[in-house]
């Protein structure tokens, strides 16, 4: 195999035995970049290609192994504008804790940045100012959104492992959708100082890997307490790879019955129904159970989020930093940058967000959605007094063509069904491989736990997985 197919563990002892160095490493990934990219459209601001990661010395972790990063994530001196026009030629003079927390082991950064919905606002990476992500199984279909481009570049093979932002599923779906591995932990758990904001309360960033242990080591070093975060937790970070124990006897293992119903694609839930027997068969103690107000979770999520949005996007004005309108006059410059510099799906979740918190309706649809977010949460915590996690499909359907549900807002807010009300109750939760349709594409199985519970996640999660081949499976890319 080349060196950009292995996973970043096997490259990390490859890297301590000698036999290969972390520039090796780079190398394999440019050459797979300007070989196939033109068809994935995984990274943004494709051109020619220097390495910036440095060497840390042969005692670090990460031994100078390369990272693939959001374009939301600011990285110090690197391009950073969100996949949007009003963010244009945007370089942060400073780096996101998660990166400098990366840099302290030793990894090496990336310098291109992966493509995503603009500020991430969708579900299938089309609302990008870059243009779509394909997804690498099916070139005619999305990768899931809005980390589509992280996905995509570790499907494909042009990443090792990568960081996403996941809001309402955003690394969990297109993880599914391009069949690797997707984390979104717990809220508080990873700080988001750096992340540029869509909904604050919503927002996490995780890994997307190719596999559960990759997840694992790569969670530690990003997660702990960061005092320049205010949602940030101070709780002590364990080593999540020792949970990988390929051992579940005796897990108790819910099973939620809302996310099986009417208009989930029936080969999904095949899919899904063979995993968790799999998972029966290895020991757990599999039961059925009810999230009650999970009905809700769509409509609280967007009113929240939209609302949420539509304060921190009002930032962009063109007069601080990126895209700015000609105008001679102060307030027709805001109104152009605003209408040039924005996307329609953008527009759109600002203009619902600021409906929200106008007077006259906060408390009919704001506040109300709040509420009913603590039921959702409520919910969760019942199930997680009794179960150890809860199993459930990641996407009611595999990867949709793309341009098929652009027209219809609706339909492609839906496909984020079953991943919103996680961020709504802030626990973590992680999508795994778990089979294919019919059109050989990929199905994730969602597991979720209680809050900073990681541990239960990977456990259960690599437990499957040792005992699977669906992770070990590349998408082919014709050329």
């Amino acid at each position: 195999m080349e060196l950009n197919q292995l996973t970043a563990h096997q490259l990390l002892d490859k890297i301590k035995d000698g036999s290969i160095t972390s520039q090796a490493i780079f190398d394999s990934l440019y050459q797979r970049v300007n070989k196939i990219d033109d068809k994935v459209n995984a990274y943004v601001r494709r051109g020619n290609l220097e390495r910036t990661g440095k060497e840390s010395g042969s005692k670090s972790e990460l031994l100078g192994l390369p990272v693939t990063i959001k374009d939301n994530i600011c990285t110090e001196g690197l391009n950073t504008e969100c996949c949007s026009k009003i963010l244009q030629g945007f370089r942060p003079p400073y780096d996101a804790t998660v990166i400098n927390n990366l840099k302290r082991s030793g990894a090496g950064i990336f310098e291109l940045k992966a493509n995503m919905d603009e500020f991430a606002f969708g579900s299938s990476t089309e609302n990008s100012y870059f243009g779509s992500t394909h997804n690498p199984w099916n070139l005619d279909c999305v990768p899931g959104g809005s980390s589509g481009g992280s996905a995509a570049a570790v499907a494909a093979d042009e990443a090792i492992w990568a960081l996403g932002s996941d809001t309402g599923g955003s690394i969990r779906q297109p993880a599914s959708f391009c069949g690797v591995v997707g984390l979104k932990p717990t809220y508080g758990r990873v700080s988001r100082f750096g992340l540029i904001a869509f909904a604050s309360s919503l927002d996490q960033i995780g890994p997307i890997t190719k596999d559960v242990e990759d997840a694992a080591i790569l969670t530690r070093i990003i997660a702990g307490y960061d005092p320049n975060d205010s949602t940030s937790v101070n709780q002590s970070v364990p080593d999540y790879t020792k949970s990988l124990t390929n051992d579940i006897k005796g897990l108790k293992i819910a099973i939620p019955k809302e996310y099986f119903v009417e208009g989930m694609d029936p080969e999904v839930k095949a899919v899904v129904d063979e995993a968790v027997n799999k998972l029966k068969g290895l020991g757990a103690v599999i039961k059925q159970v009810t999230l009650a107000h999970t009905e809700y979770a769509v409509p609280v999520y967007y009113i929240i989020a939209t609302a949420e949005a539509s304060s921190n996007l009002a930032r962009f004005d063109g007069v601080q930093y990126g895209y700015r309108a000609k105008s001679d006059n102060l307030i027709e410059m805001y109104k152009k940058t605003r209408a040039e510099g924005f996307g329609e799906e953008a527009k759109r979740r600002i203009m619902l967000g600021t409906f929200a918190l106008s007077h006259g309706y906060y408390d009919a649809y704001y506040l109300r959605a709040l509420k009913v977010r603590t039921l959702i949460k409520q919910d969760f915590d019942k199930v997680f007094s009794e179960f150890d996690c809860i199993v459930a499909p990641t996407s009611p359907s595999a990867a949709f063509k793309i341009g098929e549900r652009t027209s219809d807002p609706l339909k492609m807010y839906l496909s984020d069904i079953y991943t919103i009300s996680v961020n709504l109750a802030g626990i973590p939760a992680m999508s795994i491989p778990c089979g294919f349709t019919k059109n050989k594409l990929p199905v994730g199985l969602q597991i979720m736990a209680g809050a900073f519970n990681e541990e239960t996640i990977f456990k259960v999660g690599h437990t499957y997985e040792q005992n699977t081949d669906w992770h070990k499976l590349k998408p082919v890319i014709r050329l």
